[in-house]
């Protein structure tokens, strides 16, 4: 009976040793596998990681002349807007990446063409004001180009639009 026990022992460390150089040998293949990929340059694809292209511009270079609007007191219901205009101050052409309002009723709209050394560009943005409550607004644009990244601020107040000047005719005889 000891026999049979220390038989079935040395099976099992046998089996357990047997198996864990099969991993090893799967793991060394897979290595092996994705070294090859990597090394292997397919048709089509591209060699270069993924980075954004190096650039001498700094944030000072994307120069707006104001980073902020007030609009005052605006009436609910047409859209507000205003143009940020900026200088590109570099020696190299500036590119806008996007611009992000802080909120949907905001939509800012800009070029996608680079904006070469001395010229100028602008952002324009829209307020919605239809349906917005009556009080203070203050909004942000977060303007991302490859000179860096620029906040801008849109701020004022909506008015409620008055109702109609003209009476309603809530009477059954018609005055046409």
């Amino acid at each position: 009976m000891k026999k049979l026990v220390l038989l079935l022992g040395v099976i099992l460390i046998c089996g357990n040793v047997a198996e864990a150089k099969n991993k090893k040998k799967k793991t060394e293949s897979t290595d092996q596998a994705l070294q090859i990929n990597n090394d292997t340059k397919l048709p089509g694809a591209s060699t270069a990681t993924p980075t954004t292209p190096a650039t001498t511009l700094k944030a000072d270079d994307m120069a707006f002349s104001d980073l902020n609007h007030d609009f005052g007191t605006v009436l609910e219901g047409p859209d507000a807007t205003c143009k940020f205009t900026f200088t590109n101050k570099g020696n190299e052409p500036l590119v806008i990446q996007k611009a992000q309002a802080s909120c949907g009723c905001t939509v800012p709209t800009y070029s996608k063409d680079p904006i070469a050394p001395g010229q100028t560009g602008t952002i324009d943005v829209a307020f919605h004001t239809a349906g917005k409550p009556a009080g203070p607004f203050n909004k942000t644009i977060t303007v991302t180009s490859n000179a860096g990244t620029k906040i801008l601020n849109i701020k004022g107040s909506v008015e409620k639009a008055p109702a109609t000047s003209v009476p309603e005719n809530t009477s059954l005889i018609k005055t046409n």
